[in-house]
């Protein structure tokens, strides 16, 4: 037997409120309490050990023995935020996990039943399952051969265990970097859920759901760009809204990838993800992302990647874009796109470090400074534009709530983190300002609004459901323009989904006296720092 890792964070919004003082009980299956936990004031326990199966049983397809344990992970009901319980989290043997939960606040009226969220990992891991993917990617050229790349790399901390290097990487401006995506929570055609959450946890989550974190490094590295590449596909060729579908992507193997909804995530897929996040496979002179199939080469075979195979040539010393030019056209190009959109800035391309000084220095110390009023426990250092001892040890603590590598330097993952986080919890102050500017009193509305309608009630309404949006993943952003579109349509579809009304899109009476009570029960519940 061996051990693995796990650390819990809880928070509400997107990572903009952490949830100190929590109780956190982390169980075996018998509903034994292993441990009995608290949170700090960035909403984290403590990392504990806890029995695995050796490593060496994930490393290979053709083993009867368990490749991992499981635990279960119970957040009781705590100062307005519902119980929530997490099913079957994943142990791998020498692996950090982290399991971070969203908890979402008691809202008025709702049942016991409701008052508890719950969450269920598959017993079996995603290798593990059969797919069947739908391929509408272009065949597979003949004669494909691997062909190893040399690299240079100065994004210091984007590469966490070797650094795998890829000689000039070309710019895809062209390819907008989506934000957020939206998933399918099952078949194209059924009646499901959606989820909408940031790009990068979603293939984070993919990763976790489809690959063991116990393989090799060029294993991981292949499959995560084969994972970003298909994601991107779906998103760039409007797959599913094209055809009227009202998200980018399902969670369903025989379609899409592996995806879970409240699972953890393993660290060392995390790190890597936030080193490639906005990198992804093109063929030579084509814009589109390639359509990266894959199958895990077991139980399922296709003209697409391998998933053990891939873990077989790494273990041989093949690199990443080796193993990827084995599998798929050898004109597969790793390219890099920086078009995020314009309210995110752009790493200058050189790692800050204690030493560096001007601008950019003192536009993280800013950035830093601000989350600092959202996690208390991030150190603050005077925004004067020079990288001395105190902002190093407030880039370090940062990285050590966020799960990256704390190196106490500025790299393209620690920058682009900084970034979202400072993005999350100014928007979620942006959105409590705003609510009060609106004036939301505690009578709703009783005028049916819908598709075509405009003006005062509309923009009311927008703001509601971007409010909460922040809490609630199933809950689209909405843009508020004062005009009902397809847009705020959908994002009404999903919150009445959410909360047991009749969809239909319209918003009636019942709608907005739900849409009250849910606005302010999370205003009762969650205390959101005033700007600084």
């Amino acid at each position: 037997m061996g051990l693995g890792y796990l650390k819990v964070e809880l928070y509400a919004g997107h990572r903009s409120l952490p949830i100190a003082n929590d109780r956190v009980l982390i169980k075996n299956q018998e509903g034994k309490v292993l441990y009995n936990l608290i949170t700090d004031e960035n909403g984290a326990t403590e990392r504990v050990p806890l029995s695995a199966p050796d490593r060496r049983y994930s490393q290979s397809p053709y083993t009867s023995m368990p490749r991992f344990s499981v635990v279960n992970v119970e957040v009781p009901a705590f100062q307005g935020y519902k119980k929530a319980i997490v099913h079957w989290a994943e142990i791998f043997d020498t692996i950090h996990t982290t399991l971070s939960m969203q908890l979402h606040p008691i809202i008025s009226g709702e049942s016991a039943r409701q008052d508890t969220d719950e969450y269920y990992t598959p017993i079996k891991h995603g290798v593990d399952l059969p797919r069947d993917p739908q391929t509408d990617s272009e065949p597979r050229d003949p004669g494909n051969s691997g062909a190893a790349m040399n690299t240079q790399r100065d994004d210091r901390d984007a590469i966490p265990v070797q650094n795998f290097q890829i000689n000039q990487i070309a710019l895809a401006n062209d390819v907008p970097m989506p934000e957020f995506i939206t998933v399918h929570l099952g078949s194209p055609n059924d009646y499901a859920r959606n989820v909408t959450i940031p790009f990068a946890d979603y293939i984070k989550n993919v990763a976790s759901s489809e690959i063991f974190p116990t393989w090799a490094d060029a294993a991981l590295y292949a499959n995560i760009y084969a994972q970003i590449s298909f994601a991107l596909n779906r998103v760039f060729t409007l797959w599913y809204r094209s055809r009227h579908l009202a998200f980018d992507i399902t969670n369903v193997t025989a379609f899409d990838q592996a995806f879970t909804e409240g699972r953890c995530i393993f660290d060392n897929i995390s790190q890597i993800v936030d080193g490639i996040f906005n990198r992804f496979l093109r063929r030579q002179g084509r814009q589109e992302p390639f359509f990266a199939s894959y199958c895990n080469g077991t139980t399922t075979t296709c003209d697409g990647l391998s998933q053990w195979g891939s873990q077989a040539l790494a273990q041989q010393g093949w690199t990443p874009i080796e193993i990827l030019r084995n599998y798929y056209p050898s004109d597969i190009q790793i390219v890099e796109s920086n078009n995020f959109g314009e309210h995110v800035a752009i790493y200058p391309g050189t790692a800050l470090r204690e030493g560096s000084s001007g601008e950019n220095v003192r536009l993280m110390q800013l950035f830093l400074n601000r989350i600092h009023g959202n996690y208390p426990g991030i150190p603050t250092s005077t925004p004067d534009g020079i990288f001395g001892p105190a902002t190093r040890r407030s880039v370090l603590s940062f990285q050590t709530v966020f799960n990256l590598i704390a190196d106490g330097i500025i790299g393209k993952s620690t920058w682009y983190a900084i970034v979202k986080i400072f993005v999350s919890v100014t928007r979620l102050a942006e959105l409590t300002s705003t609510g009060i500017r609106i004036g939301i009193g505690e009578t709703p509305p009783t005028t049916t609004i819908q598709m075509g309608s405009s003006g005062e009630l509309v923009s009311q309404l927008q703001f509601l459901l971007d409010y909460i949006s922040e809490f609630y993943y199933a809950i689209p952003p909405v843009v508020r323009t004062s005009r009902f579109g397809d847009d705020t349509r959908v994002a009404v579809i999903e919150f009445q989904k959410n909360f047991g009304l009749p969809v239909d899109g319209i918003v009636g009476p019942a709608t907005w006296q739900t849409l009250y009570t849910v606005y302010h029960s999370i205003e009762r519940t969650v205390d959101v720092p005033l700007e600084s």
